[in-house]
């Protein structure tokens, strides 16, 4: 194998990152465009759970907070927006590990490009699919009846949800590394996106949780992200969660994408 195979990423400048990322991230879209049913997940998620907890769910907790159904729509469609960089990211784990199988990232490596860049350009076309998901929830949301009372805020909270989803995009990627087929994968993220999700206030109020249940809800990044979804859109206090969210999302990426990065470079 030549030297030029084996050079780590220190020898690439970082407009050679930059080249490589682009053409991988132009690699990726193309896939998706010849294979366009990998996006049916980023549009039918959004459409089904919004309809699912608004029409199911809505009357009941709806009167819990003081309100009914469209009370409801106003405290659920914040909170599935903190859930879309959470399900892009367990896809992109998916599709990393499929692409080891198929012996695309056997290829990748072994050409001169920095290894970053193939992770990098994995994050950023799943931060296109989550944008794109979450227009759709949008846009189901003002179909059900939900206000939006503050743009600046919409903005400012899809712009925190691409920061926290790409935190836990690192995650996925490591596991999509370790993990020996693409079912592992998603067993792993169904063991860690059911408490998470469920054990949150993205669907309903935690005042009425069990004590125990409350504390891990009070460290749980979804909360945080959730509350200040809401605070941004409709109102309310922003800056303790805004906060919180900020820190699980610097914590994790400090964390994890090292691991992530090392691993793919050592992988045999």
């Amino acid at each position: 194998m030549s030297a030029t195979t084996i050079a780590p990423d220190t020898r690439i400048p970082l407009r050679g990152h930059l080249r490589h990322t682009g053409a991988l991230v132009r690699r990726n879209l193309l896939w998706i465009r010849q294979d366009p049913e990998s996006m049916f997940d980023a549009l039918l998620f959004p459409i089904v759970f919004t309809l699912l907890f608004v029409y199911v769910f809505g009357g009941s907790i709806g009167q819990s907070l003081g309100g009914g159904q469209q009370q409801y729509v106003q405290y659920v469609v914040p909170g599935l927006m903190a859930m879309m960089g959470m399900n892009m990211a367990q896809g992109v784990g998916t599709g990393f590990n499929q692409d080891f199988n198929s012996g695309v990232m056997d290829r990748f490596r072994s050409l001169p490009i920095g290894r970053g860049s193939v992770l990098f350009a994995k994050i950023a076309v799943e931060l296109l699919r989550m944008l794109f998901a979450t227009a759709v929830l949008m846009i189901v949301g003002v179909l059900v009846g939900f206000d939006i009372e503050n743009w600046a805020g919409l903005i400012a909270s899809v712009g925190l949800s691409a920061v926290f989803g790409s935190a836990l995009m690192w995650v996925f990627l490591t596991l999509g590394v370790v993990m020996k087929n693409a079912q592992s994968v998603q067993a792993m993220g169904f063991l860690v996106l059911m408490p998470l999700q469920f054990g949150s206030s993205i669907f309903a109020p935690t005042e009425s949780m069990p004590g125990w249940l409350q504390a891990f809800t009070d460290y749980n990044p979804l909360s945080s992200l959730a509350d200040t979804a809401r605070g941004l859109m409709v109102g309310g206090p922003v800056a303790h969660d805004l906060w919180v969210t900020l820190g699980w999302s610097v914590a994790l990426t400090a964390v994890m994408a090292p691991v992530a990065i090392h691993k793919f470079r050592t992988k045999s």
